[in-house]
């Protein structure tokens, strides 16, 4: 029954979008252009590693990546996380270095660590990717407990397999 639900609001929406004027059917929506895919597993607060989480990601402003995270590839994955790439100048100027120690972890570490890949894209382009990523941080909400049938409202923040605390 909630599928038949779930299928008929679906098929609600795509009648309603088809009543919207054609200028404004083609009005990019947030949902758009998250299109650099990057691969990488996380470091759970009890120390278990998981993934690799698929992060599909777009850039919102000079100093901002965010990603989705799913744990699979496939059309319906479920959304798992989500991930703020913040260039270090911002966040190591806005965020106190307890706080940032406890949820940040510094992208050019992770990398180094050979456990990321930019998928989807020539060699030359994912590398070029990869260096501008270098000098971000990372923060990542995870929002959906492995193996849970639903959320529960309890978010976690992993980390980068191989983060390091800073000093200063």
């Amino acid at each position: 029954m909630l599928k038949g639900l779930i299928v008929s609001l679906f098929s609600l929406a795509l009648l309603a979008a088809g009543t919207v004027r054609a200028e404004e059917a083609k009005k990019p929506s947030p949902a758009e252009g998250f299109n650099i895919h990057v691969m990488a597993p996380h470091k759970f607060e009890d120390g278990t590693v998981h993934g690799p989480y698929h992060h599909y990601c777009k850039g919102i402003s000079p100093e901002i990546l965010q990603c989705l995270l799913f744990e699979s590839t496939d059309p319906n994955a479920v959304l798992t996380d989500i991930e703020y790439f913040v260039a270090k100048d911002v966040s190591r100027k806005h965020v106190d270095l307890k706080t940032w120690n406890k949820f940040y972890h510094d992208h050019e570490v992770e990398i180094a660590t050979g456990r990321v890949q930019v998928l989807d894209m020539p060699e030359d382009k994912a590398k070029e990717v990869a260096a501008v990523a270098a000098k971000t941080d990372g923060i990542i909400f995870h929002l959906w407990p492995d193996g849970a049938k639903a959320p529960n409202g309890k978010v976690g923040h992993p980390q980068s397999v191989g983060h390091k605390h800073r000093k200063q």
